[in-house]
């Protein structure tokens, strides 16, 4: 067993008894036999992409944060230094992932938005996600389907149903914001 295979046993695992769920439970919610999971979880057996597929979409998540969680092993504590930053090309919006790659399934996110810049996502982007927007400075205009927010520094928004958003800043500076996301 080469050592992705292994780890991605291990994480199997972790998913499976951090939601509190037993093979059964599990094989229920996917669809992959109580026998083949646990042969994955033990190492006996290397799953296909259809057998990943449908497990990771029990877990709610997508086979490539499955496979991602795999790859990187848990942390605890992550440095300012060390905290993955990502710059848009075409807006200059910014990113920086601030949460340890944890088991707790919280994330935040730093974000700023510059001035006139606008940002949009498919309602597919929160399908297995809620989040939280929290404005640090400046103005942020904020649209969830047909909803339409102006949010101000120190406001504080809980996004609804999964739907396309659009993130916004009408100011003459930019907008830095906070995201807390816990995954379903």
């Amino acid at each position: 067993m080469d050592d992705l295979t292994s780890r991605l046993a291990e994480r199997m695992r972790i998913e499976r008894e951090s939601r509190g769920w037993s093979l059964s439970d599990l094989a229920d919610k996917s669809g992959v036999s109580r026998a083949m999971i646990s042969k994955i979880e033990r190492g006996e057996a290397s799953p296909t992409a259809v057998l990943l597929g449908r497990l990771s979409g029990a877990f709610g998540l997508t086979l490539s944060n499955l496979l991602a969680r795999a790859e990187t092993p848990s942390e605890f504590l992550r440095r300012c230094a060390d905290q993955p930053f990502w710059r848009d090309p075409e807006t200059g919006f910014t990113r920086r992932a601030i949460s340890p790659a944890g088991e707790a399934g919280i994330e935040l996110v730093d974000a700023e938005l510059p001035p006139g810049a606008r940002i949009s996502y498919p309602a597919s982007s929160y399908a297995f996600i809620r989040q939280q927007i929290w404005v640090q400075s400046g103005t942020l205009d904020f649209r969830e389907g047909d909803m339409m927010k102006r949010l101000q520094a120190g406001d504080c928004l809980e996004l609804g149903a999964p739907s396309d958003c659009s993130f916004s800043n009408p100011g003459p500076e930019p907008v830095r914001y906070l995201v807390v996301v816990v995954r379903r």
